[in-house]
């Protein structure tokens, strides 16, 4: 066994047993590459890339080819989910020298970390226009040892343009002040037209194959139509929920998204399932049934909670991060169907028949043989065509998809990735409680809370502020390692302020505030009013880069400008709510012209270019109050309730004991209503 034996990453310990003589990302392999003058082969990759399984046993279980790695480099694993920051320089390394990137991702490093060559997928003998992997290594060894010069130059251009590739986006300044900027609207018109140039009118979402969720932009556009009456906003977002909801994409027998479809209609997934796409979606399926009331979008927000309780969640209210899109070494096999096998659990003929109609199921199949259970039209179009109601439909359908899910539980299921992040657990608290201002079900709000206080509890560093990343109970402890990244903290501070909306528990109000300062001490850089990706305390990485991009997963800094608006309202912190408008003038250019890429910087944008609300709530029925308005579509609100007044935050103070549901914008209040009727009349509210 190599070094890896002694992690927790279940990505690096598939690669505990190969020959190769594997490190992680720690002191002792830069050590030794230092010391025998040798180049380092950092390999990235993550436990549910199907292309990394290949590589694996195509390459690196080959004793052969593993005695080349050993002689001529000293070779590093990346699980890229543990160590993002790792993944982000060196995968734009990958990009800058050959314009893409992807995973496994394999880059060439001197000893000091700095990169000068990287790439993809190797196979194991010459093909796709590619050499084998042991051609290429061969050549690295070659290079570095005869004209170790040119790798030297070549590695110095490759850090300086990563070093500056942000600027690209931060050309167009503007000085911002928070709630007044009359560019902002333009610039938020502009944006969404840029977006909408993107949209598929046929299938939903942007752009054509593999076509991912895209649930950042979808949530900008639900909040632009909020503000300025778009419709063709709106009707795009409900169009592509739906679309998703009823295609391959979704888990129709147990809930939730797989990452992305490889097709531009949503039919074939790509199987694996991520905890970080589900949270973001959950999150949208909320806000879409506050808008529509739509009983699709109800029944998959239930249903993929469902699957993050049964499927994702551990003993003490941690969540894990993945489920892998192969079972048997086979991608799919757990989720696809015969024909055959459907009919054998149908109660007779004709419901088999009804079913596989409405989920397009066929004996040739509609995947490489095989059937993946979506449903092409409606089921109110459906039912329509079968002349009988969607509540019959519906009535007979269920019972079989029941014994279905039922017959899938007894296959052999796709891998786990049980590690536990502190990013992707605070995405995740923020969808339950979300989720519970959506239906009101108890049980979100006590999943919301319970994580929160794991997350709290189990990362901390002692009674300080600062988190660790990576989370896992192994041999009896609890094990916890690498230094929170800026990621982690925005999400756990947004977390915090979402979890105190639905309790208006002080005490996570106080956190987010500590929190909040922490983070701008230990990772913002002052001068370019953004935050780097790394705290200064890190000394691991060949340099400190600051994230921009609305990827997959929301930039911290875009998350961060959110964060420090709300709490500069909720504390009266006039210092958080410049720096949130200081962020967002560095960033006007990016959002305007690539809104897809900046999605959660547009949303930013948004509530500063149109006034927010801040509700508070007071006598013995605030509780009452804030629940029932929570339920309705209302962004860019900020919440309080008590009893009676309080002199210690902005929002409660002042009113003396006079009771009520207080309307105010920048702490300028309205009178205070007396019941719901008044205030759901004031805040345009239509039942």
């Amino acid at each position: 066994m190599n070094h890896l034996q002694h992690e927790t990453s279940p990505y690096l310990l598939q690669h505990a047993h190969n020959p190769v003589d594997w490190y992680a990302w720690k002191p002792a392999a830069f050590d030794r590459a230092r010391a025998e003058n040798k180049p380092i082969l950092v390999s990235i990759g993550y436990s549910t890339c199907h292309w990394c399984h290949v590589m694996e046993r195509e390459s690196f279980e080959d004793p052969a080819v593993a005695a080349i790695m050993n002689e001529h480099f000293i070779n590093i694993k990346v699980d890229r989910e543990e160590r993002p920051d790792v993944d982000n320089i060196y995968m734009e390394a990958c990009v800058i020298l050959s314009g893409s990137g992807g995973w496994p991702l394999n880059c060439f490093l001197l000893p000091d970390g700095r990169p000068f060559l990287a790439g993809t997928y190797y196979p194991p003998v010459p093909a796709f226009n590619r050499p084998s992997w042991s051609q290429l290594l061969q050549h690295i060894a070659g290079i570095f040892r005869d004209r170790r010069t040119e790798v030297e130059e070549q590695a110095n251009r490759l850090v300086d343009t990563i070093a500056n590739s942000s600027n690209y986006f931060l050309g167009k300044k503007e000085q911002l002040l928070p709630g007044q900027n009359p560019l902002n609207p333009v610039v938020l018109h502009n944006a969404y037209q840029n977006l909408k140039r993107n949209f598929d009118r046929e299938n939903g979402g942007f752009g054509g194959a593999p076509k991912f969720p895209g649930a950042m932009a979808l949530q900008f556009l639900l909040e632009y139509h909020y503000y300025t009456g778009e419709q063709e906003a709106l009707d795009h977002v409900v169009f592509s929920l739906d679309r998703m909801v009823r295609g391959g994409i979704y888990d129709q027998l147990g809930g939730g998204f797989a990452r992305y479809a490889t097709d531009a209609g949503w039919l074939v997934p790509h199987f694996e399932k991520m905890l970080y796409d589900n949270a973001l979606l959950i999150g949208l399926l909320a806000d879409v049934w506050k808008k529509t009331r739509h009983p699709l979008f109800k029944k998959a927000l239930e249903e993929s909670l469902a699957w993050v309780e049964r499927e994702m969640t551990g003993p003490q209210g941690e969540f894990y991060s993945a489920l892998d899109a192969d079972s048997e070494g086979v991608e799919g096999k757990f989720y696809v169907w015969d024909a055959a096998e459907i009919a054998a659990q149908a109660p007779d003929a004709e419901t088999a028949a009804l079913f596989s109609a409405f989920y397009n199921v066929s004996p040739t199949g509609n995947w490489e043989g095989h059937n993946i259970l979506w449903s092409p039209v409606p089921i109110e179009q459906f039912a329509l065509e079968m002349d009988q109601s969607p509540e019959q439909v519906e009535a007979r359908l269920a019972p079989l998809r029941e014994k279905l899910f039922q017959k899938r539980a007894t296959r052999i299921r796709p891998g786990l990735d049980d590690k536990v992040l502190l990013s992707w657990n605070a995405l995740m608290c923020t969808a339950y409680a979300r989720a519970y201002t959506a239906l009101g079900e108890e049980k979100y709000r006590q999943t919301a809370v319970r994580n929160l206080e794991f997350m709290l509890n189990k990362f901390r560093k002692g009674d300080s502020s600062a988190f660790f990343h990576t989370y896992k109970y192994v041999a009896g402890k609890d094990q916890v390692q690498y230094d929170a990244f800026l990621d982690d903290y925005a999400y756990l501070i947004e977390a915090l302020l979402q979890v105190f909306s639905i309790t208006q528990e002080k005490r996570y109000l106080s956190l987010a505030s500590d929190l909040c300062a922490h983070t701008i001490t230990n990772f913002l850089d002052r001068e370019r009013n953004l935050f780097y990706f790394t705290s200064q305390s890190q000394n691991d990485l060949v340099l400190r880069k600051i994230e921009l991009y609305d990827n997959a997963l929301p930039a911290g800094n875009s998350t961060m400008a959110m964060n420090l608006r709300q709490l500069g309202l909720l504390l009266g912190n006039a210092e958080y709510t410049t720096l949130a408008a200081a962020l967002l003038g560095e960033m006007i250019e990016g959002i305007e012209r690539y809104p897809s890429s900046f999605a959660r910087w547009a949303n930013a944008l948004l509530y500063m270019a149109y006034p927010g609300r801040e509700i508070a709530l007071l006598g013995p029925a605030a509780e009452n109050w804030r629940k029932a308005l929570q339920n309705y579509f209302l962004p860019n609100t900020v919440w309080m309730s008590a009893p009676e007044a309080d002199e210690t935050y902005p929002l409660l103070a002042g009113k003396g004991d006079r009771g009520g549901i207080f309307i105010c914008r920048d702490y300028a209040c309205d009178l205070p209503l007396s019941n719901l009727e008044e205030a759901m009349e004031k805040l345009g509210i239509e039942e």
